[in-house]
């Protein structure tokens, strides 16, 4: 964008309901590009905006799956976005969300807050029922993490572009209608059985957890430039084969399950690449950055990183951060 972008705190209210947010956003423009509006939206919403202010945001919006009269801005970015929920809902299906959205108002005080953007009316059923055992300060943390990234899709949209910008939640430069795939796709590798009994499994979905963030994080720096590095693909997986560990002589990588995909954001950290449980399951893990596309001219077409997590070790977080530069890379356990 070739001028700064004021912004109004009205402008801010179609994009996210609470006041709070709002104002801290107008008196932060003009923004010089989409990006360091997304990096304002992201900081404002979680580090400034109170519980009150974002329960005032989760209010601005209907209940999934239904629609307002209302021909507001805000109103015809929430009928988009639920689009593709309402067009593949069938009567069933329409009354069973009802009926959980109701559900899940009377134990969290709020309406159920998901980024429906391609998402199936099926899909965001399953998703409704799955939260619903959260604890509440568990949920309340996911309403807002599902808030940010509609307040990002929504900015886009008001900055005229394409909304396959990076972003700056979790999956990065990612097309949208593809974003609610890959969530499901990491759900689907947890609950999916594995061949044979084995230590080596997914850790099982609970619906709660006593950790704010799951147990294996990652972020990337771009060492040649000294900044985060942004749009990096980043996959995480799991070893399943319990009749060998993985090892120098052992390369078979038929043994590896995808457990998550993501790219980084803005600052360098790639989005979820599993749930959040309490114990992750014991035994060999692999992270793998896709360098190559990152550095074309780089030597490194891509960087694959594997650890062991052990039995005594299940409780624990581990970041895995990479270092990175055309020519090198260094990778250490983060906390």
């Amino acid at each position: 964008m070739a001028a700064p972008l004021p912004l109004s705190a009205e402008d801010m209210l179609r994009v996210n309901g609470s006041r709070r947010f709002a104002a801290a956003m107008a008196a932060a423009s003009p923004f010089a590009s989409l990006a360091d509006a997304l990096l304002a939206a992201r900081r404002i919403w979680l580090d400034e905006v109170d519980v009150n202010g974002w329960l005032e945001a989760f209010a601005a919006h209907p209940a999934i799956g239904t629609t307002s009269p209302s021909v507001s801005k805000s109103v015809k970015w929430s009928k988009e976005e639920q689009s593709a929920a309402l067009s593949t809902a069938t009567d069933s299906t329409a009354q069973e969300l009802a009926e959980w959205n109701t559900r899940y108002r009377e134990k969290f005080g709020f309406v159920f807050m998901i980024c429906a953007s391609g998402r199936t009316a099926a899909e965001v059923l399953a998703e409704l029922k799955r939260r619903y055992t959260n604890r509440p300060i568990v949920e309340l943390e996911a309403a807002a993490q599902e808030e940010l990234k509609i307040t990002e899709l929504r900015l886009t949209k008001l900055f005229s572009l394409e909304p396959t910008v990076p972003s700056t939640t979790t999956e990065g430069p990612i097309i949208r209608s593809d974003k609610a795939a890959d969530r499901i796709r990491i759900i689907g590798a947890h609950l999916g059985a594995l061949p044979q009994p084995c230590a080596n499994k997914a850790p099982e979905i609970t619906g709660s957890s006593n950790r704010s963030r799951p147990p294996i994080t990652t972020h990337v720096l771009d060492i040649a430039r000294g900044s985060p590095a942004s749009g990096i693909e980043v996959h995480l997986e799991m070893w399943k084969d319990c009749s060998a560990p993985p090892s120098f002589n052992n390369k078979d990588f038929s043994g590896w399950e995808t457990l998550g995909y993501s790219v980084t954001n803005n600052d360098g950290r790639s989005g979820q690449l599993m749930d959040i449980v309490d114990n992750i399951a014991p035994g060999f893990y692999r992270i793998s950055f896709n360098t190559g596309k990152y550095t074309p001219a780089g030597f490194f077409p891509y960087v694959s990183i594997i650890f062991e997590i052990k039995e005594n070790q299940t409780a624990e977080h581990f970041h895995v951060p990479l270092l990175h530069s055309p020519f090198s890379f260094t990778t250490y356990r983060g906390s």
